[in-house]
């Protein structure tokens, strides 16, 4: 039989973590003792709490059948509740909160409720592919806003061409940020507020980092500036917060008629999250504080044995104040691919190149923090000999 690709999937490039999981493969194959810093995923369990409160509630016959799209009321609330305690947000749990399968499916879902083909998406560059890919399956065209470290990570709202903003009708935005590690302050949300305001764009603001931070930094919700309500929404996740990446819960919150069309978009492609996960996502809320302080601490003793070590040997990388990323310059004489298959050929790591998050992630390579303290010093120990002797 032959068959071919849609035109869509042609445009999109290869996603970045099933290459690489693709060359972690081959070399452990071969017997190499891989240290894989790619993928940003926990390596810490979930919570027993949280566990334990998905066995009661899976023993139960009537959480087996389909759940409602929007999700318990209970679970809504709960959500508003966290969005309150951390944000001093008040959100209506009926019109203003949306679960969601994980955050990486509303994000990607939310251009097909409200762009048509021909319409422009500002996306961050370097970014989290699903900006991308979601704004393409929508027939939408792509503008990347370069973050440069020069402006903090930040887009400069104020270069983008102004007949761009006018065609534009959607903004990824992300902090803190991934891949970079970047936090924006109120004053940038407020910039983008009115940007948006004066464009008529909706914004998305993807927060799911908010809760992984360092050094006393409290990074903000783009929804506590004045009006942020009327141009957007916000998108969070317990994934890493809670370390339930495999869960899949997430939420979207914030402008009832955005959200509204997100949760039609929603009814016609999925059927909810199943209700024993629902019921423990509930409990995982109600410690948030103790588990965050708790996991903050264990990222803060990876980041440093990680950072301080490599800069110690002499490779030049700034701490981040959140997320659980590095982002790092290239060593001299390398761009962002060689890097990348320099350290898993020469020292059996894997990180991510810079590169495959957009053009402007050229000269960095991304490191996540999801292996202990002991792991952190054997990596340095491999760099160092490999690249600094």
């Amino acid at each position: 039989m032959n068959f071919d690709y849609a035109e869509r999937l042609k445009k999109l490039p290869p996603y970045l973590f099933e290459e690489i999981d693709k060359a972690k493969k081959k070399a452990e194959e071969e017997g190499r003792p891989i240290i894989d810093l790619g993928v940003g995923d926990p390596d810490t369990p979930t919570p027993d709490f949280v566990i334990k409160k998905l066995k009661e509630a899976v023993m139960d016959p009537a959480t087996h059948q389909y759940a409602l799209n929007r999700g318990l009321k209970k679970l809504r609330q709960a959500m508003a509740d966290w969005y309150e305690w951390r944000f001093g947000i008040e959100l209506d749990p009926d019109t203003e909160v949306l679960p969601l399968l994980g955050s990486k499916e509303g994000i990607a879902h939310m251009p097909l409720a409200f762009l048509d083909p021909g319409d422009v998406v500002l996306v961050p560059d370097p970014g989290y592919p699903p900006y991308n890919s979601g704004s393409v399956f929508a027939g939408a065209e792509v503008h990347f806003m370069p973050l440069k470290k020069e402006n903090g990570f930040l887009p400069d709202l104020g270069a983008i061409d102004k007949a761009v903003a006018k065609k534009a009708k959607l903004m990824h935005i992300n902090y803190p940020n991934n891949p970079t590690g970047a936090v924006a302050d109120k004053d940038f949300y407020e910039k983008v507020t009115a940007f948006a305001r004066e464009n008529d764009i909706i914004v998305c603001s993807d927060a799911a980092y908010t809760e992984m931070s360092f050094d006393d930094c409290v990074p903000p919700s783009f929804l506590e500036v004045p009006g942020a309500r009327e141009t957007g929404i916000e998108f969070h996740s317990l994934s890493k917060t809670f370390n339930m990446t495999g869960w899949r819960v997430g939420m979207a919150v914030g402008n009832a008629g955005m959200l509204n069309g997100l949760a039609k978009v929603k009814a016609n492609i999925d059927s909810g999250i199943f209700t024993p996960v629902q019921i423990a996502s509930i409990e995982a809320l109600k410690h948030a504080y103790e588990f965050k302080k708790q996991m903050n601490a264990v990222y803060t003793q990876r980041r440093d044995a990680l950072v301080d070590g490599l800069v110690a040997a002499g490779w030049k990388i700034d701490k981040p104040k959140a997320t659980f990323y590095v982002w790092a310059p290239v060593i001299e004489g390398y761009d962002s691919a060689s890097l990348a298959k320099a350290l898993l050929e020469k020292a059996d790591i894997v990180a991510t190149p810079g590169s495959g998050f957009g053009p402007s992630g050229e000269g960095y390579v991304r490191m996540a923090l999801v292996k202990d303290v002991p792991t952190m010093e054997e990596v340095v120990r491999r760099v160092k000999k490999a690249f600094f002797n």
